[in-house]
């Protein structure tokens, strides 16, 4: 299958995001509040969890089974996720973090709208090009060594890409406080 290591860094940061907002929702809560202007966070709070609890269900089916059907399922969360950065960018307003990770410090970038587009369209061509009947296992034994060189990159790439949606998202909100102003 054609990108399935970029795949799985999609499918594993869905895990990563999803337990994090399932355990602490409440940045989130504020950052879609904020966004679709609701006046209460409660109930908020409760359908991000639920979100979440999704989001992580499908990441960990889609590396179990990287089909057509979870493959496409990966895609339209990073199209939908993209959608929603684009949103708060555009906006420009009050939206100081996105909380996907479950943490203050995640600030919707355009490296973050970029890697959201990068790992729809990996997923969209797993999708496209992923056999009926494919297991984790299976895409790991038709790789050299076994597969543990993808698992080792893509690890690496899922690593890379957290620092990239976290601190680097966090360096650039501070860089832009600190910002001098122009004469």
């Amino acid at each position: 299958m054609e990108l399935i290591g970029l795949y799985f860094v999609a499918a594993g940061l869905l895990v990563v995001a999803g337990v994090a907002k399932a355990l602490r929702p409440a940045d989130t809560a504020r950052a879609l509040a904020e966004l679709a202007h609701l006046p209460r966070l409660r109930p908020v709070r409760w359908l991000v969890r639920a979100g979440a609890l999704a989001e992580a269900a499908v990441g960990i089916a889609a590396l179990v089974l990287p089909r057509s059907v979870t493959a496409a399922l990966v895609a339209v969360s990073y199209a939908a996720f993209g959608a929603v950065v684009l949103t708060a960018r555009l906006r420009g307003g009050p939206l100081a973090t996105c909380g996907c990770f479950g943490r203050p410090d995640t600030p919707p970038t355009t490296v973050h709208i970029a890697l959201n587009l990068v790992f729809a369209t990996a997923a969209a061509v797993v999708a496209a090009t992923a056999p009926a009947t494919a297991t984790f296992a299976g895409a790991l034994a038709h790789q050299p060594w076994h597969g543990l060189p993808l698992l080792f990159v893509s690890g690496v790439g899922l690593w890379l890409s957290l620092l990239a949606l976290s601190s680097l998202a966090a360096l650039e909100g501070a860089r832009a406080l600190v910002r001098p102003a122009s004469s």
